[in-house]
């Protein structure tokens, strides 16, 4: 029964779509038909700078790690896994969009660890930003990371809830990347710009 409550909490925390709340509140504008139109931080980033990316990031992480730690730290980890799977599912189709295709869950997968596993989500961060830094393509880094989840897990010794959930999210990340990794094929995959590929409006 706790899980359960716990697994309701994380697929309404992840259902929470900030991206999408910021950018409309603050722009008057639907991120989703902007850039590539995903909800997620990395458009919002590319579209409206970082002021308006980065508290994106850290909300996304946020709704991932609240009800995991929560999870974990009263249920143990199996508990902290379901609630973490569930914010992705929650920030993939969110229940305040009315189901709509949301975002890729990188940023609430990586919350979500945090919540978990701390280690092996600063882990993962490294390997994230060390291939972004090289590459300065966040799909490739999103995939690259999420791929190193399961045996980051296993090599701090995790139990099987938190391995199991790494290569679930990786599988997941892996999916929801699928356009992504069709335009890398092609070498039409833009690189990541710091500053904003279009003018806010």
């Amino acid at each position: 029964m706790v899980t359960a409550l716990f697994v309701a909490i994380g697929y309404l925390a992840g259902s929470m779509p900030f991206g999408y709340w910021l950018v409309r509140v603050t722009k008057g504008v639907d991120i989703r038909a902007a850039g590539s139109g995903n909800i997620g931080a990395m458009n919002v980033w590319r579209t409206f700078g970082r002021r308006y990316g980065l508290p994106v990031v850290l909300l996304d992480s946020a709704k991932g790690f609240a009800p995991a730690l929560a999870a974990t730290l009263v249920a143990g980890h199996l508990a902290g896994v379901l609630a973490g799977g569930a914010a992705m599912l929650g920030h993939w189709r969110p229940l305040f969009l009315r189901f709509a295709k949301g975002g890729k869950t990188v940023a609430t997968a990586g919350g979500a660890f945090f919540g978990v596993a701390p280690w092996v989500g600063l882990a993962g961060l490294a390997v994230w930003i060390l291939v972004f830094v090289v590459g300065r393509y966040a799909s490739v880094a999103s995939i690259l990371a999420a791929i190193s989840l399961p045996v980051l897990a296993a090599a701090f010794g995790e139990p099987w809830p938190v391995i199991g959930f790494g290569a679930g999210a990786a599988v997941a990340v892996l999916l929801l990347h699928r356009a992504n990794l069709v335009r890398l094929r092609a070498g039409t995959e833009n690189r990541f710009r710091f500053r904003r590929e279009a003018p806010a409006r």
